[in-house]
């Protein structure tokens, strides 16, 4: 991408003002997108995404500069541009790279990899994706079948000698189903994706996953709305994680710790959660959406344990977050490009599994709610407070699921949820979603098994 001598010159550059640390992160990226609206082909895109970014860091000051181009020259007069607004007492150094190359360290194999020649196959597929919702039933008005792919080639170097190159390979497939009637509409979602290449799709059953989104369409359509006030709430499996994520997840990066813009800040140590709460983000999961092989500070994923037994035990940490708060890098630094910082973000985030059952969760619960599929929402990471809805539901009454409700929406604060956790089972699982910060959008996954909050504000109608 960019050889070795050239680094080091940008690297030596970049420190010409005194600055403590330089990194430089090159990026090609190629990609390809397919989107079917009712089984139509109404989208194909392709191309490279290429650029340079470089890093400058002395003490609490960091400047960050990049550009599409690749010549000596531009490349050297950018380091030197940005080394201006950095003043230190550094002195610069010649550098003797360790050339390392993380790819595959994870055992993230990848055996097909994307290509043009696999239209066809991935555009029939969504076909009949498209098919099999339409034919679950009348009210399903339309489809949305989406597929992406990428290829992101990487390379890391830094003023501690590091030189590292990286390949990440990903695809993902989405069915998105609209159950109408006259009066309004309801919406089915579900968007599976891997580190992986074409192999992928055959790990997924197209036919499973548009009968899903289409069940929860109609069955929210014709829910009744759902009632308001504290209860019980169950969640299940898989996106039920998304609330730790949000609420509680990003409370745990060095990002916000470092401003004391969480409720988590100052806490390791301390009792945070029900003794049933282990929260893990692991970046080393095979060939999981979110995980990565190194990240983009060129630090190798690791699995972090968060919280254990319901003792916040670290957070996950960048290194210029992590020199404020006087902790060591946890390969947790993330971007979505070469245009971003890295900072603090997750990779696989999710609660780990218990001991109860699945079954018990649900008939020890005389009255309730039974949160299947998880949506959208907000949190305000300095309080932990949240807003999501919940996009499928059902009452719970005397141990048994019952009646569908919609426009169910879940309100508390992330800090207070970990207490009331009071059933954990163990059919943890994982899902797939992208999350946007700071530093852009990244693949992540979120996941739990069923676990039950024995307490928590239920907003609905009356």
């Amino acid at each position: 991408m960019l050889d070795k001598l050239l680094v080091s010159d940008i690297l030596y550059a970049a420190t010409s003002t005194g600055a403590e640390f330089a990194e430089v992160f090159v990026e090609n990226n190629k990609k390809n997108s397919l989107g079917l609206i009712n089984g139509k082909l109404e989208r194909a895109l392709s191309g490279i995404d290429f650029g340079i970014g470089i890093r400058i860091i002395n003490k609490d000051r960091m400047v960050y500069v990049y550009t599409n181009k690749k010549d000596r020259e531009s490349l050297i007069n950018l380091a030197k541009n940005g080394a201006t607004a950095i003043k230190g007492n550094s002195k610069q150094k010649q550098i003797v790279f360790n050339d390392l190359d993380y790819r595959k360290i994870n055992n993230n194999n990848i055996e097909i990899y994307p290509s043009s020649i696999y239209s066809n196959k991935i555009v029939e597929i969504m076909k009949e994706g498209s098919n099999t919702a339409f034919n679950y039933n009348p009210l399903i008005t339309q489809t949305s079948i989406g597929y992406m792919d990428s290829i992101q080639n990487v390379l890391i170097a830094n003023t501690e000698n590091l030189f590292v190159t990286d390949e990440r390979t990903r695809c993902r497939l989405s069915v998105n189903a609209v159950a109408s009637n006259e009066n309004e509409k309801q919406t089915g979602y579900f968007g599976p994706g891997a580190m992986k290449g074409i192999e992928f799709l055959d790990t997924i059953n197209i036919k499973n996953i548009a009968t899903e989104a289409a069940h929860s369409a109609v069955t929210m359509l014709n829910a009744k709305d759902c009632p308001s006030g504290k209860m019980p709430v169950i969640m299940d499996n898989g996106f039920g994680g998304v609330i730790f994520h949000e609420a509680c997840g990003h409370g745990l990066e060095a990002a916000a710790i470092a401003k004391k813009a969480s409720v988590f800040t100052d806490k390791i140590g301390e009792k945070i959660a029900s003794d049933k709460v282990t929260a893990i983000d692991d970046g080393t999961i095979s060939n999981s959406w979110g995980s990565i092989n190194v990240d983009d500070e060129g630090i190798p994923a690791q699995k972090n344990i968060l919280i254990e037994n319901g003792v916040l035990k670290n957070y996950m940490v960048d290194r210029f977050n992590g020199n404020k708060i006087g902790m060591k890098p946890t390969g947790s630094s993330r971007r979505e490009s070469y245009k971003f910082i890295p900072v603090s973000r997750m990779t696989n985030t999710y609660i780990a599994s218990g001991t109860d059952k699945k079954e018990d969760i649900i008939s020890n619960t005389e009255y309730g709610l039974y949160a299947k599929y998880m949506g959208g929402g907000s949190v305000n990471t300095a309080s932990g407070e949240f807003n999501f809805a919940v996009n499928e539901a059902y009452i719970i009454r005397n141990g048994k699921i019952c009646e569908p409700v919609r426009s169910a929406t879940l309100i508390g604060k992330g800090n207070e949820v970990l207490k009331n956790i009071d059933m954990v089972s163990d059919n943890l699982e994982l899902a797939e979603g992208m999350c946007g910060a700071s530093s852009g959008s990244i693949p992540v996954c979120v996941g739990q098994p069923m676990l039950r909050v024995q307490n928590i504000t239920v907003g609905g109608k009356n």
